[in-house]
């Protein structure tokens, strides 16, 4: 399965979209906001990524228990705060897309509500991304899928009868284009539990493209990743590290961004297929494999034994399994040391 967002193509067949995930690693600053979209385009991602809220389209101001996060990275933040604190101005977005067209680099969103996805229709958004948290949200799928455009889903904490019912109201709401993103929603998420291979699964099951969104430290997994199929792979990133914000703790620095769209790249070069052709680098180097050579002169009419022929490097001779076959023939014309042993050299 193949798409494209902004005529790039992406799927199997073609190198891995790398998305840069803003989030809220503005900090709360555009011009922070809109050096990140730069720095994205600079490392060679393919997309940057934002995400649309406001603090009380994703939850309400509520003082009650189940309002507050317990554990993890959000320890004691009230949602309505964290999400207050995260959120990107929705007057922000015209600027952040005018900058990405700028640059010459995709942008495209998270929608959380229908608000959402009417300010992005209005911005010209080519794609949507539906975050691991609303893939149960059938509605708010419904709407994004009904704007016709390409939609990328993360699988994190839903179970297969929850991703083929998010699948299933895509595709009967109009969405022709759709990839599933494996994840594991965790911050940052381990990576003994990554999972790599459940992309597979998802392939199989639903007849989509897949790919990762990737929550664990470094690069390592969203390479290995890439290995193993993935034509999408989605990395938070943000400027520096060391400024904090809400996402920074699990999020890549411009040259680690870089670093992942190279080595990416290259873990899909190397897949290559799975027919036994040999490759075009390989051929200079036949000629240094092991065959027959004379290793004494010898004159017409020897009869060759064991110390007339050897094994040995380079490859212009007999290959070594016809050693028993030329050991007792007689030589058809006087040989050097040095001399590889052909079938012409030889009396049959």
């Amino acid at each position: 399965m193949t798409f494209s967002i902004n005529d790039r193509q992406i799927g199997r067949g073609h190198p891995p979209y790398i998305i840069a995930e803003l989030s809220a690693n503005h900090n709360g600053k555009l011009e922070r906001a809109l050096e990140s979209i730069r720095a994205a385009y600079a490392q060679g991602a393919s997309a940057v990524k934002i995400q649309t809220y406001t603090a009380d389209t994703m939850t309400i101001d509520c003082d009650e228990p189940d309002f507050l996060i317990k554990g993890g990275l959000w320890d004691g933040f009230k949602l309505h705060d964290l999400y207050q604190w995260a959120h990107t101005p929705y007057e922000w977005h015209e600027a952040l897309f005018d900058c990405a067209k700028e640059c010459g680099i995709t942008i495209f969103s998270s929608p959380f509500d229908e608000s959402a996805v009417d300010l992005l229709e209005s911005l010209g958004a080519p794609a949507y991304k539906i975050a691991s948290f609303e893939i149960v949200d059938l509605p708010l799928i419904s709407c994004v899928a009904r704007t016709g455009k390409p939609m990328i889903m993360s699988t994190g904490m839903a179970e297969l009868d929850e991703i083929a019912e998010a699948v299933s109201t895509a595709r009967e709401a109009g969405c022709k284009d759709i990839a599933l993103l494996h994840c594991i929603s965790s911050y940052p998420a381990p990576v003994e539990q990554a999972n790599i291979l459940q992309m597979k699964t998802l392939a199989e099951k639903f007849n989509v493209t897949v790919g990762l969104s990737d929550h664990t430290l470094g690069t390592t997994v969203a390479i290995a990743a890439v290995a193993q199929g993935a034509a999408i792979v989605e990395k938070h990133f943000t400027l520096s590290r060391a400024d904090k914000g809400p996402d920074s703790t699990f999020s890549l620095e411009p040259e680690e961004l870089g670093l992942l769209c190279r080595e990416a790249r290259d873990a899909w070069l190397c897949q290559g297929g799975t027919d036994f052709t040999r490759q075009e680098a390989e051929k200079a180097n036949r000629v240094f494999r092991r065959s027959l050579y004379f290793v004494r002169d010898l004159p017409a009419g020897a009869v060759i034994t064991d110390e007339d022929v050897r094994r040995i490097r380079p490859g212009s001779g007999l290959p070594p399994k016809y050693q028993n076959d030329v050991i007792g023939k007689k030589t058809r014309n006087p040989v050097k040391r040095g001399m590889p042993v052909t079938w012409e050299s030889i009396d049959s």
